[in-house]
């Protein structure tokens, strides 16, 4: 079931946003200096990255892991469940990003940008929740 935990805010420690960030920044950082070297086409493909997904899988499988040991279970399958399961909704959403990006490379220079990204956006929602429907019935 896809739903919104608001307290998993609180939960979050201030040094796992600065993990977060700092992984995000250096990626970024890294598809720049591809750009520099090879062009902005090689380069925009390492930008398309999900930039926070290493930080945010290991912390995932850390609180699972966590909270299975307050209740006094081993969580160490279960915190590799989690993360994979993390992993899974961003190979979803990487696939309905790849037609985010067709689009805006097809359309943006012919097309008003505000409705090419527009279009794009709601084209990668319809693409990321397509894929999550398929995955749920297989």
């Amino acid at each position: 079931m896809i739903r919104i935990d608001l307290a998993g805010l609180r939960r979050t420690k201030w040094h796992e946003y600065a993990i977060r960030f700092l992984f995000g920044g250096l990626i970024t950082a890294t598809a720049g200096f591809i750009a520099q070297r090879w062009g902005a086409g090689i380069g925009g493909l390492f930008l398309a990255f999900p930039a926070i997904f290493p930080a945010s899988a290991t912390l995932i499988e850390k609180h699972e892991k966590q909270k299975k040991k307050r209740a006094g279970v081993c969580g160490i399958v279960r915190g590799r469940e989690a993360a994979a399961l993390d992993a899974a909704g961003a190979a979803l959403g990487c696939i309905g990003l790849a037609g985010f990006a067709t689009v805006v490379l097809q359309l943006l220079v012919p097309y008003e940008p505000w409705i090419v990204l527009a279009g794009a956006s709601l084209l990668w929602l319809g693409i990321s929740g397509l894929c999550w429907r398929i995955r749920r019935v297989f």
